[in-house]
C-alpha cells in the first residue's frame, strides 16, 4: 500500500493520515477546477458533492489529468505533444462526465 512505503533517506513511514489528507485536498481540488471550468451547473454541483462523495474518485482523477497537463505544458519540448492530446482528452471526458451526472441527478438535495 502507498501509505505504507518508505520515503526519504531517514527511512520514515507516510502515514495513512498524510495520505488520506493528500486526497482529500486533491478531491477538493478537483471540485474547485471542475466548478471553474462548469459555471453553468457550478450551484449544483456543489451540492451533489455537499451531500455525498460517490463523485470523490472523479474529483480527484481530474485534479490529477489537469496537474499533470499544466506540467507538459510547461515542459513543452515537442515530444510531449502526444501526451498533451491525451490529457486533454481525458479532462474533456471527465467534464462531460460530471455534466452529464450534474444533469441526471433528480435528488433535489
Amino acid at each position: 500500500m502507498i501509505a505504507d512505503q518508505r520515503i526519504g533517506g531517514a527511512g520514515g513511514l507516510m502515514s495513512k493520515t498524510n495520505d488520506t489528507a493528500t486526497n482529500s485536498t486533491a478531491v477538493q481540488r478537483g471540485l474547485w477546477r471542475l466548478l471553474i471550468k462548469l459555471p453553468a451547473v457550478r450551484g449544483r454541483l456543489q451540492l451533489i458533492a455537499a451531500r455525498s462523495s460517490k463523485l470523490n474518485d472523479i474529483f480527484e482523477a481530474y485534479e490529477e489529468a489537469n496537474s499533470a497537463l499544466e506540467r507538459y505544458y510547461k515542459n513543452r519540448d515537442g515530444s510531449d505533444c502526444v501526451l498533451i492530446e491525451e490529457y486533454e482528452a481525458l479532462c474533456s471526458e471527465i467534464e462531460a462526465d460530471i455534466l452529464r451526472l450534474v444533469l441526471e441527478d433528480r435528488d433535489p438535495a
